[in-house]
């Protein structure tokens, strides 16, 4: 009996092992992929830490290091904007992503010809070399 409530005295006071371990964290060089149309399109998302906050820039293959504007994390949820220069045009789009470990998918949104877009976007965090 003593056994018992000391291990249940053990779970209750310290919790569910590893759960302390669970923190979602952005940082890292992503690798990511979305559809426009019926093409596939890709870019690179970069999150850095910068004291307390969080800094990134966004990069396609016609585009190089676009400042990330906003950036927020919250649980699991990485939000923030940039703007994407084609054609002599730019377009504000706004990023919702989920993070579950070195993935995510979320939505971007922009307004194109006045009529707000949205598409799906999924990513990859690159391993760093050993």
């Amino acid at each position: 009996m003593k056994a018992i409530l000391s291990m249940v005295l053990v779970f209750v006071v310290c919790g569910p092992t590893g759960a302390q371990d669970d923190k979602v964290d952005p940082i890292g060089t992503w690798e990511c992929e979305y559809k426009i149309g019926d093409q596939m399109r890709t870019l690179e998302l970069t999150i850095k830490k910068d004291g307390d906050n969080l800094v990134g820039t966004m990069s396609w293959p016609d585009q190089k290091d676009a400042k990330l504007k906003d950036l927020k994390l919250k649980d699991e949820t990485l939000t923030f904007s940039n703007v994407r220069k084609f054609m002599d045009n730019e377009f504000p789009i706004d990023y919702t992503l989920e993070i579950d470990g070195d993935k995510f998918k979320g939505k971007a949104a922009t307004e194109f010809g006045g009529n707000k877009q949205e598409y799906y976007i999924e990513g990859k965090r690159e391993k760093k070399d050993k």
